[in-house]
């Protein structure tokens, strides 16, 4: 059985925390399976229920495990693992993969963008946008907050469009006809706030995965700003580079 050694420097929560990454890594405890209680895992390691708890919401947070209610702890499947979305629109990959998606329209709103919006869509004032806000899921669970921004001038009528079983890109390329040329995408860390946390089912701060992308035309005109949340314990992304 692993042991803390309190005679090491690093701390026995770090201790902890490692050697229950270690059992997950070896599936030691396979996916789905149930772990040792609080209690249980206090006794064994000889720290207090809270220690314990802590490392365990770390774990929860970092997608290597899940709780059910009234039922226990468990082993979590595995990250996602998604290419960067300038080669793949993300509904391409997961059905690529095998998972049944299903898109929820969230709102379609024309407005004056903000300042913020108005300089990743190229311009050097405020114009009229529409801002599209849709919902992806997996298996009935929520895995992606989309959030896009389209100058209005060029799409007049988007409202009518389908914008549940369409990608985005389609429509842009087929139902608008503008050829997309070139992306630029930027990927970083963030957090919930309480408009993600509500459609993405998690706690405010929970740890996110934001990529926004900005579409050029052929004409090198830029066509859509796009903000994609992904659910850090859900999702990762590989990418791959010529030596």
């Amino acid at each position: 059985m692993d042991v803390l050694d309190k005679q090491n420097a690093l701390p026995l929560h770090i201790q902890f925390e490692r050697i229950i990454r270690q059992k997950i890594e070896d599936e030691e405890w396979p996916v789905n399976t149930s772990i040792p209680s609080e209690n249980e895992l206090s006794r064994i390691y000889g720290l207090s229920r809270m220690t314990v708890r802590s490392v365990l919401n770390r774990l929860q947070m970092n997608g290597l495990i899940y709780r059910t209610p009234g039922k226990g702890t468990f082993i979590a499947e595995p990250k996602i693992t998604g290419e960067p979305l300038v080669r793949y629109g993300i509904r391409e990959q997961l059905e690529a993969m095998g998972f049944e998606t299903a898109t929820t329209v969230i709102g379609i709103r024309k407005s004056l963008s903000t300042l913020k919006v108005s300089k990743a869509l190229g311009q050097g004032r405020k114009i009229d946008i529409f801002t599209v806000k849709r919902l992806r899921c997996i298996k009935g669970k929520p895995l992606s907050f989309h959030v896009s921004y389209l100058p209005a001038a060029y799409f007049k009528n988007l409202g009518k469009c389908d914008l549940k079983n369409n990608q985005m890109c389609h429509l842009i390329e087929q139902k608008f006809k503008y050829p997309i040329r070139r992306r630029i995408e930027t990927l970083e860390a963030t957090s919930a706030d309480l408009e993600k946390s509500q459609y993405l089912n998690v706690e405010p701060g929970f740890p996110l995965l934001l990529v926004e992308n900005i579409v050029y035309t052929d004409k090198n005109l830029i066509i859509e700003y796009s903000q994609i949340t992904f659910r850090g314990d859900k999702y990762k992304i590989k990418m791959e580079y010529p030596k």
